[in-house]
């Protein structure tokens, strides 16, 4: 894996726990060369990890909206800032940019990102894995969810198994790596 896109708040979260990842998240990215694809802004968690991935030498791609850039949010101390005109773009970009998604603790932006990669990988658009990175359990009550949503019939069981879930920085960079080479060799991801 070249790059990962990785989805998180653009605040830190009340739970000191989920900065912590983000910096250790960060690091570990930088010290394996994977590259960083995320959404280019300078607060909370994504500026945390975009900053690890920077101190470890590490490459970061960052992809903003105009419209948040002329607020002052974007981080100007990338190696590449794309700017674009629409979250739609956003996510596109993304995604092109990026070999599999992790998602972090996050809000709505995290969620929409997370079901647009998932429902675009449904549709055949793309064949890259996306995580859950589970810290402190955030994402229990999301998985026990979509569970429900299994049993009502709405998602199929193989669909569900697409969702990867990690408690750990380096188990969740391992099974990305190890779908997105399944990907490759023409397994169904």
């Amino acid at each position: 894996m070249k790059r990962l896109a990785v989805y998180c708040g653009a605040n830190s979260g009340a739970d000191p726990l989920f900065a912590d990842t983000a910096e250790q998240l960060g690091a570990e990215m930088a010290k394996r060369d994977i590259g960083l694809v995320y959404g280019g802004g300078k607060l909370g968690l994504m500026g945390i990890i975009a900053d690890s991935v920077l101190a470890g030498n590490g490459e970061v791609h960052g992809v903003i909206p105009e419209a948040l850039v002329d607020l002052e949010v974007a981080h100007q101390g990338l190696t590449e800032l794309h700017i674009v005109t629409s979250m739609h773009e956003r996510k596109a970009k993304m995604t092109d940019l990026c070999d599999g998604f992790i998602a972090m603790p996050g809000g709505i932006g995290t969620l929409d990102e997370l079901f647009e990669a998932w429902s675009w990988n449904a549709l055949g658009y793309h064949a890259k894995p996306f995580l859950l990175l589970n810290t402190g359990g955030f994402w229990d009550s999301m998985i026990s969810f979509v569970d429900h949503v299994v049993a009502n019939g709405f998602i199929s069981e193989a669909r569900r198994e697409q969702m990867l879930v990690a408690t750990q920085i380096g188990d969740a960079i391992e099974q990305l790596a190890h779908a997105a080479n399944g990907a490759k060799q023409g397994m169904t991801w």
